[in-house]
């Protein structure tokens, strides 16, 4: 059975708004193809202090796998609102992040005292953490509020601030990593900052029993439903290359390992 024809005037119509509806699918499809590819900008907030070597290098190996993203990275200690500030992932260093923030902790920061072989043969081993007046102790300053930060250890199981009359203050963690590596500081300094320099013998770690890992460093990031499928890669892939990452956690075993080495180096 034939159809009839639909109306001339109807024919006419779809005729005229075919064009319109062809450019409304191809603009469709192309929203659609741009969420789903790993391309375009990808914004990344993180802390400014202690985190360069860390981003870096993983913006670097994700950049090789997808040469289409364009990071827009910016690095500030400020504690900002992620979802004003339109981001995609961000990165933050703390015990815990606030309600509503989802979030995954990657691996514990380790706050370690160290010197260089150096500075032991010279000024002597630390032997207790009352130790800390009689030494050379270089101290951060926070940049935003300018105050020195004490050191925080381990004692009995508890985590207590010790406060030290610096040698050395500064609010840059870079600075403040060159002045214990010069041989005439000692320092607490994060495994971000120290770990391949303990592992290689430039660094000695001391007082191992006193240090914390209660501060952790965590990737967050909005719900998944609203992620772009270069925000979905950067995480997964941050995770799986940072969480429990032995390139920047020292294990107990190093940690006595090394330790012991210079307890030698004070004994000549």
């Amino acid at each position: 059975m034939n159809l009839p024809s639909p109306p001339c005037e109807g024919k006419q119509f779809l005729e005229s708004a075919q064009p319109a509806l062809s450019a409304l699918e191809r603009a469709l499809h192309k929203v659609r193809n741009a969420k789903d590819d790993i391309a375009g900008q990808l914004r990344i907030v993180g802390p400014r202090t202690t985190f360069l070597p860390v981003i870096a290098g993983l913006l670097d190996a994700f950049c090789k796998q997808h040469p289409d993203i364009q990071p827009d990275v910016h690095l500030d200690d400020r504690i900002g609102n992620w979802v004003e500030d339109r981001v995609d992932v961000g990165f933050r260093i703390g015990e815990s992040l606030e309600d509503g923030v989802i979030a995954r902790r990657l691996f514990p920061l380790q706050l370690i005292m160290c010197g260089t072989p150096g500075y032991i043969q010279k000024y002597g081993m630390l032997q207790s953490i009352e130790d800390l007046a009689a030494h050379r102790c270089s101290a951060f300053r926070h940049p935003t509020s300018g105050q020195v930060i004490p050191w925080f250890v381990k004692d009995g199981g508890e985590v207590v601030l010790r406060h030290i009359s610096p040698a050395l203050a500064t609010n840059d963690a870079g600075l403040e990593l060159d002045a214990v590596l010069s041989g005439e500081f000692i320092g607490q300094l994060a495994n971000i900052s120290v770990a391949e320099h303990i592992r290689s013998g430039r660094l000695v770690p001391m007082l191992v029993q006193h240090v914390t890992d209660h501060i952790g460093v965590f990737i967050y990031y909005g719900t998944r439903d609203d992620q772009s499928a270069r925000a979905r890669a950067f995480i997964d892939f941050s995770i799986e290359q940072l969480a429990n990452s032995s390139a920047y956690v020292l294990s107990n075993k190093e940690l006595v390992a090394a330790e012991a080495k210079g307890r030698k180096l004070s004994l000549h």
